[in-house]
């Protein structure tokens, strides 16, 4: 994957995915304008079937395999969540069975969801990458196709909420993205190629799985140790070559979040929209809240895009983010 997604490639992947939901809701919340002092949009990927953006990405990618592999016995692929909710959720469209490898410790609901899609769930390591490693002897242990975490057909899929966003909010001055391990920031990128617009693309990662803004500041794949404790969605410890190769030169800033910084957008998303959102799915309004602080001049008066990407949390969790987090 050399280059960025076109849009005829983006356009065939959104009718893919109105084929399977309609599209996402967003809207300019008010008191959310009031806390950063500009015009906020926010992106509902909490609203998909499996509560998160990366479905469209299993969409896509389980159509074109159903394609090229037509007697494919099964898939398998690891994720802390909503990469298998997704998978799951696409497979079960097409009749292929999924496994799905989660590292040990992973959220309870998320396990649950996707078990409740279909999945069969292995547990296994200690993170992500633990997971990952396992999932690829797996697939050749059993036979299975490994479905990977980035490939340009996941790219395809999650671009197209970001062609709903620009599309509805043509003037955007700046779009802020969580990056896992990549396909929404790229997915992002390709459709304001695609579409030839003007807004800033600003790449959010957690100060506790810096990994990728190591790498884009380094210019080469830096692996970094994850330590966060919310924002599982982001707790990646290697970045993967291909996505890194097609953000350098093309992401305009990456801005550190850390995991207090994420639970008061959380608990802000909910105050102000009475919307759930899991760790990643408030990053990129906790790199809003951040930049609004401590460099008002970037964002005072501007129209922003903020995805909640997901809202995927388990309750006990956001429930100790609402009674224990302090907003300003």
């Amino acid at each position: 994957m050399d280059t960025l997604p076109s849009l005829d490639e983006l356009e065939s992947a959104a009718a893919l995915v109105r084929a399977a939901m309609p599209p996402t809701p967003q809207y300019a919340w008010p008191l959310l304008a009031r806390r950063l002092g500009a015009e906020v949009w926010v992106k509902h990927e909490n609203h998909t079937p499996t509560g998160a953006f990366k479905v469209r990405g299993g969409l896509v990618y389980l159509d074109g395999l159903a394609r090229r592999e037509p007697r494919c016995p099964g898939i398998v692929s690891a994720t802390r969540g909503n990469h298998g909710q997704s998978l799951a959720f696409a497979a079960r469209r097409v009749g292929v069975p999924v496994t799905i490898v989660v590292p040990r410790g992973n959220s309870v609901e998320k396990n649950a969801a996707m078990r409740a899609f279909g999945a069969e769930l292995v547990e296994h390591g200690e993170d992500f990458q633990d997971a990952s490693e396992h999932a690829a002897w797996l697939a050749a242990e059993r036979g299975l196709h490994r479905v990977p975490s980035f490939h340009r057909d996941l790219v395809r899929g999650v671009a197209t909420y970001w062609l709903e966003l620009f599309r509805a909010v043509p003037e955007l001055d700046i779009a802020f993205v969580p990056i896992g391990l990549g396909s929404g920031l790229c997915g992002a990128l390709a459709a304001r190629e695609a579409l030839g617009a003007r807004v800033r693309i600003v790449g959010v990662v957690s100060a506790h799985a810096p990994a990728y803004a190591r790498s884009i500041a380094a210019g080469r794949p830096v692996d970094a140790p994850v330590s966060t404790r919310i924002a599982d969605g982001m707790a990646c410890r290697v970045a993967d070559p291909t996505a890194l190769s097609l953000m350098l030169g093309h992401v305009d800033e990456v801005i550190e979040v850390d995991d207090d910084e994420v639970e008061r957008a959380m608990k802000a998303l909910y105050v102000d929209t009475h919307n759930v959102a899991e760790g990643a799915g408030a990053a990129a309004l906790a790199a809003a809240m951040r930049l609004a602080r401590e460099r008002p001049e970037a964002i005072r008066g501007r129209r922003i895009g903020v995805t909640l990407c997901g809202g995927n949390v388990d309750h006990g969790a956001f429930a100790r983010v609402l009674l224990d987090t302090a907003l300003d």
